[in-house]
Formats: structure tokens, sequence, C-alpha cells
């Protein structure tokens, strides 16, 4: 059974920074992709930054420059680091994985439980 656990989520304010932290259990991490999406309050959920399975990464325009995905694969842990952040980054960010390993995945089918960040201006 797959688990993705993620944590480091806050209130920090405008201009600050955080690092989420993404533990993944239950298969070899290091063969698949992995993304961070995030919803906030009445609107639909964004893909933030996604990372493949050997490294190569995908941000959102709204996070480019700002945002950096990154993965340790003997901690099977996955990373957000967030600088600059800004009140529109405020959100629920979620960890997620496919079903399937190695290729480029159109869908995402596990999913963490979430972590608040909420950005004060």
């Amino acid at each position: 059974q797959v688990q993705l656990v993620e944590s480091g989520g806050g209130l920090v304010q405008a201009g600050g920074s955080l690092r989420l932290s993404c533990a993944a259990s239950g298969r070899t991490f290091s063969i698949y992709a992995m993304a961070w999406f995030r919803q906030a309050p009445g609107k639909e959920r964004e893909l933030v930054a996604a990372i493949s399975w050997n490294s190569n990464t995908h941000y959102a325009d709204s996070v480019k420059g700002r945002f950096t995905i990154s993965r340790d694969n003997a901690k099977n842990t996955l990373y957000l680091q967030m600088n600059s952040l800004k009140p529109e980054d405020t959100a629920v960010y979620y960890c997620a994985a496919p079903k399937v390993a190695y290729v480029l995945p159109t869908s995402f089918d596990y999913w963490g439980q979430g972590t608040q960040v909420t950005v004060s201006s």
C-alpha cells in the first residue's frame, strides 16, 4: 500500500520561505515520478511542480523561479522548497504519485493528506 505523508506547512509572511516534505512508503520510490499539487479555497486543484524518476522537473508558470522540487531517493522523500512566497500561494499542498513507473504520468493515483500553507500580506 502506497502511503504519502506531507509535512512542513505553516503560516509565513509574504516574501518568506517554507520547505515541504513528503515521506513515501509502500514501494520502490526511485522509479516513479512525483508531484506537488495545491488547492486554494473555491479553486480547482492545480499542478505546482513535478519531477520524473530521473529528476527532470516541470513547474507551473506561477511558481517558476521561486519554487524548487527535488527528491532524495535514499530517504524516500520528496521536497518542495518555496521562496519569495506570495499571499496567492496560500493553499493546501498535496504530494502525489502515479501507479506507473518510469513514464511521464498522465494521471496521479496516490495522494497525501495535504499540508496547509498560509502566506500573510
